[in-house]
């Protein structure tokens, strides 16, 4: 049985950022958001505004993936059944919320060290804001020739 977009979203925001507190997971829901919402660029061009195209998009985000580079990745949304909470912030950002800091940030990463100024490295996004251990991306001019 397929999950749905709900149940997707609130496993992907226990994946990604379950250690993060409320903020933390509320700054990735957005961010995901924010890409299901762009209204240009690869996001844009691919997702068509369907959350499932935007998860499923390859490469983007590590707990869609059940092996990486040849590993088994046990922390993914299969294995990562979520909590009330992460359902409710699902619910939150699917209503059209987000979290106010985070603005149209396309991108997040944790990279275990200070927040690179860009990334990816590709120079479509700029350094916004650092919460807890994630660093957040707006997209720069760059973004809307994907």
């Amino acid at each position: 049985m397929a999950f749905s977009d709900r149940e997707l979203l609130a496993r992907i925001i226990k994946c990604e950022a379950g250690g993060e507190g409320d903020t933390g997971m509320r700054a990735v829901a957005t961010t995901i958001m924010n890409r299901v919402r762009v209204p240009y660029g690869e996001y844009h061009r691919i997702g068509q505004g369907d959350l499932r195209r935007i998860l499923f998009q390859t490469g983007q985000f590590d707990c869609m993936r059940t092996e990486i580079n040849g590993v088994p990745n046990n922390q993914n949304v299969w294995s990562t059944p979520p909590d009330q909470i992460h359902y409710d912030i699902a619910d939150w950002a699917l209503a059209g919320n987000r979290l106010f800091n985070i603005g149209y940030s396309l991108w997040y990463f944790n990279p275990y060290a200070p927040c690179p100024n860009m990334f990816p490295p590709n120079g479509v996004g700029i350094f916004q804001i650092k919460i807890l251990n994630h660093c957040f991306y707006d997209p720069t001019e760059l973004y809307a020739q994907t």
